[in-house]
C-alpha cells in the first residue's frame, strides 16, 4: 500500500506534527512499562512489605494532587509539548536515579519515596498538556481518528513494553527496567521539541488564580462532566489500591512472580490495541453513559486476583478491561475536546486528572495495611465492591443517560494545525526526512 494510499484511508497522517506525535507515543510508553513492573518488585525484592510498596505507589499518585492544576494552567499560556519535554525529563530523572540505586545499593524507603514523587511530578503536569495538544494537531472531524490512532500507537508500545519488562525484572533484577524507563524518557525531549504546535490562545495578562478559577467554572458547568470525574476518583482509589498495589503481591504469592505479572499487563495492553483498532470505526451515541458503565466494569480485575483465577484466565480479564478502558479512553478525549472551550480544555482537563486521581494515594496508602490486616483477598473483594456500587451511583443523573455526542459541541478552531491538510508526497518518508523517532509518558491507570 503506497503512503497516499495510507493518508487517504487516514488523512491525520498528512500531517508532520501528528506523525511526530505518534512517533514520539512509540517509544515513551514502552519505556514507561519497564516502571510499572520495575517499581513494584524493586520495591518487593528489597524486602518491602505490602504497607511499603503502598507508601511508594502514593508517592507516584500524590503530586497529582497539586501540579495536574498548575499543569493545566501552564500548558493553556505556553506550547503544551514543551510541558510535555518537562514533565519526560522530570520521569527520566526519578526512574533513572531509581534504577541505578537499586543496582548499586539497597535503597532505602525514603530514598524510594522521594523518587517516585519525583516521577509522579512528571505524570501529573503531562495529562493537562496531551489533553490539549492533540486537538490543536488534528481540529474537527480529524480528532476522533488522531485520538484512536495516538492510543494505539501507544498502547502497542506499552504491551510490547510490558512483556519485555516482565522478562528483565525475572532474568536481570528490576533495577535495569528503571533505568532502561529513565533512559527511554530522556530520548523525547529532540522529537517534541520539533513539533510546531502553539498555544491555543495568547499568553494572557491575568493571574494564574484567576486561569484557575475561569477552570473550575468551565468545569462545573458541565454535570456530566464533574460526575464523572466524582465516580473516577472512587474507581481509581478502589482500583489502584485491589490491582496496582496488591496485585504484585498476589503474583508473587500465588502465579510464579514478576513474569506473571509482566504477562497480566502485557495482556491488558493487548486489550488496549484491540479498543484502539475497534474505536477507529464506531463511536457511541451516548458517551457518558459508555464512560461510566466502563467505570463498572474495572470491578474485574482486582476480582479475579482476589477469587485466584488460573493466570490465562485472569490474562483474559485484564485484556478485556483494558479493551473496553481503550474504547472508553477515545470516547473521553473526544467528548472533552468537542464539548470544552479550547482555550479552557488544559485547564479542564486538569481538573479531570485532580478529581479522578485525587483519592488514589488514600487507595495506595490503604491497601497495603487492610491487606495486613484483614488479608489481600477481602481488601480485593471490597475494592471491586466499591467499584461497582459507586459506578451504579453515577448513572442516576440524567446527563449521564441521556447525553448525546452531538450535543453541546463548542467549534474547534483549525488555524494553526491546519498543516493536517499539507501536501502528501508518495516518496515522502512517514517521520519526515530529517527527524528521529522518539517518546512520551503514559498514565498507568484507566480513567477518564
Amino acid at each position: 500500500m503506497s503512503w497516499r494510499s495510507v493518508t487517504r484511508r487516514f488523512p491525520v497522517l498528512a500531517s508532520r506534527d501528528f506523525r511526530l506525535l505518534l512517533a514520539d507515543r512509540m517509544i515513551a510508553p514502552g519505556a514507561m512499562a519497564f516502571s510499572m513492573v520495575g517499581v513494584s518488585f524493586a520495591v518487593l525484592d528489597a524486602g518491602g512489605t505490602p504497607a511499603d510498596l503502598s507508601y511508594v505507589l502514593a508517592a507516584q499518585i500524590a503530586p497529582c494532587l497539586v501540579f495536574c492544576l498548575l499543569g493545566g494552567v501552564i500548558a493553556d499560556r505556553i506550547a503544551p509539548q514543551r510541558v510535555i519535554v518537562a514533565a519526560n525529563l522530570l520521569i527520566a530523572v526519578g526512574e533513572g536515579t531509581f534504577g541505578l540505586l537499586v543496582l548499586t545499593s539497597r535503597p532505602a524507603l525514603w530514598q524510594m519515596i522521594v523518587l517516585e514523587t519525583v516521577s509522579g511530578t512528571g505524570v501529573a503536569i503531562f495529562y493537562p498538556a496531551s489533553q490539549a495538544l492533540l486537538p490543536v494537531l488534528a481540529p474537527g472531524d480529524l480528532l476522533q481518528q488522531a485520538s484512536a490512532l495516538s492510543r494505539l500507537v501507544m498502547n502497542a508500545a506499552q504491551m510490547s513494553g510490558a512483556a519485555l519488562a516482565g522478562l528483565v525484572v525475572a532474568a536481570i533484577k528490576p533495577g535495569w527496567a528503571l533505568t532502561i524507563c529513565g533512559a527511554g524518557m530522556t530520548v523525547t525531549v529532540p522529537l517534541l521539541l520539533s513539533i510546531r504546535a502553539k498555544p491555543s490562545r495568547p499568553a494572557p495578562s491575568s493571574g494564574m488564580l484567576r486561569d484557575m478559577r475561569d477552570g473550575w467554572s468551565e468545569f462545573i458547568s458541565h454535570t456530566w462532566l464533574w460526575v464523572i470525574v466524582a465516580q473516577f476518583s472512587v474507581v481509581m482509589m478502589a482500583w489502584f489500591g485491589g490491582f496496582e498495589v496488591l496485585g504484585p503481591v498476589v503474583a508473587k504469592e500465588h502465579l510464579g512472580g514478576p513474569a506473571a505479572w509482566g504477562a497480566i499487563m502485557a495482556a491488558e495492553s493487548v486489550g488496549l490495541v484491540a479498543g484502539g483498532l475497534f474505536s477507529l470505526w464506531w463511536s457511541p451515541h451516548r458517551p457518558m453513559l459508555l464512560t461510566v458503565t466502563i467505570g463498572g466494569i474495572t470491578a474485574l480485575t482486582p476480582l479475579s486476583l482476589a477469587m485466584l483465577w488460573p493466570l490465562p484466565l485472569i490474562c483474559l480479564t485484564s485484556f478485556g478491561v483494558g479493551a473496553a478502558t481503550e474504547i472508553m479512553m477515545v470516547v473521553w478525549t473526544v467528548a472533552m475536546a468537542r464539548k470544552i472551550r479550547p482555550d479552557a480544555l488544559a485547564r479542564v482537563s486538569g481538573y479531570d486528572a485532580l478529581g479522578s486521581m485525587m483519592a488514589t494515594p488514600a487507595g495506595a496508602l490503604v491497601a497495603g495495611p487492610a491487606a495486613t490486616a484483614i488479608g489481600v483477598r477481602k481488601t480485593q473483594l471490597g475494592a471491586a465492591a466499591l467499584i461497582a456500587t459507586v459506578s451504579a451511583l453515577a448513572l442516576i443523573p440524567r446527563d449521564i443517560r441521556g447525553t448525546k455526542a452531538t450535543e453541546g459541541a463548542v467549534d474547534v478552531p483549525a488555524a494553526e494545525p491546519a498543516r493536517a491538510a499539507e501536501p502528501v508526497r508518495d516518496t515522502e518518508p512517514a517521520l519526515g526526512s530529517d527527524q528521529v523517532p522518539v517518546g512520551e509518558p503514559v498514565l498507568a491507570a484507566p480513567g477518564p
